[in-house]
Order: C-alpha cells, then sequence, then structure tokens
C-alpha cells in the first residue's frame, strides 16, 4: 500500500495545486472517495469483491490512510484559507 500512496500522492498534490482556490466542500468527496478505491484494493488483496464500503471503514480507517501519508486535499485546502471573493 505504501507504494501505491506514493504513486498517487504526486497526483494528489499537483490536482490541488491547479483547483486550490475552488470553494472548499470540494475537497472531501474526493477524498473519500480516493479512500475508497484504496479500500477497495485491499478488499482485492484479501480475496474479497466489491467496494471498499461498511466494515471495510473499520478495517483500514481514513487514520489508517493518515499513518501511511496520504495526501490528504481537504486538509491541504484548509492551510490556504478562504479564496478570493468573485473567483470560483
Amino acid at each position: 500500500m505504501e507504494a501505491v500512496i506514493a504513486k498517487v500522492n504526486p497526483i494528489l498534490r499537483g490536482w490541488f495545486g491547479y483547483f486550490k482556490h475552488s470553494y472548499p466542500t470540494t475537497f472531501n468527496p474526493r477524498d473519500g472517495w480516493i479512500r475508497m478505491r484504496l479500500r477497495r484494493t485491499l478488499r482485492k488483496r484479501c480475496g474479497r469483491t466489491g467496494r471498499g464500503r461498511g466494515l471495510d471503514h473499520q478495517r483500514w480507517p481514513n487514520a489508517y490512510f493518515d499513518e501511511l501519508g496520504l495526501y490528504s486535499l481537504t486538509k491541504a485546502r484548509q492551510t490556504v484559507g478562504e479564496p478570493l471573493k468573485g473567483s470560483h
């Protein structure tokens, strides 16, 4: 999983650099989708099928991905501050 996160983090940083002045609500759903896809990868490695939902959140909580160093768009957006007035 560390190797997967190492590949994903530069992409997330670049995506954030481009969209960093978007509305703050833009980022939380994207973070959730990324973690869901990572949970799906972990499920596949365990021989299970389906998306990373339900009990997978207890198996691999958000803190698990934080410990592995997954770049969080939501946390990065909090460091930027409010968008400029009139910009979307």
